[in-house]
């Protein structure tokens, strides 16, 4: 992708993964305390967590989630019957990206995971 702003600082992380545990909206928002203070990110608001409830199809159950940072921010999306997961951090200010994966890997108990950065 061509940097087209480089005078914009800008870091994506997108993880990708299986997850081993139990995930609900309280899960859900300390995952967001934890991945915030370990990477020095400032929430401005609390955490926005929706989840169908039944509405659509059954393979994609579970939840949209999204907290607001000073910095940007960080969106999770949660397939419980599958136990998948897919997060973006999206920063205006540069945060360690091995730090960050360590983070949600051990949160998680992600088993198979994918990440990349842009």
């Amino acid at each position: 992708m061509k940097n087209i702003a480089p005078e914009i600082t800008r870091q994506r992380l997108l993880i990708e993964g299986f997850y081993d545990l139990d995930i609900d909206e309280t899960t859900i928002s300390n995952y967001f305390k934890e991945i915030t203070k370990t990477l020095n990110l400032k929430m401005y608001g609390k955490p926005i967590i929706f989840s169908p409830g039944g509405k659509g199809k059954k393979e994609n159950q579970g939840y949209d989630a999204f907290v607001p940072l000073i910095d940007s921010g960080i969106s999770l999306y949660v397939w419980s019957n599958s136990k998948f997961l897919s997060l973006i951090i999206y920063t205006c200010k540069s945060f360690d990206e091995k730090l960050a994966l360590k983070t949600t890997k051990k949160f998680f108990k992600l088993k198979q995971n994918e990440y990349t950065s842009f």
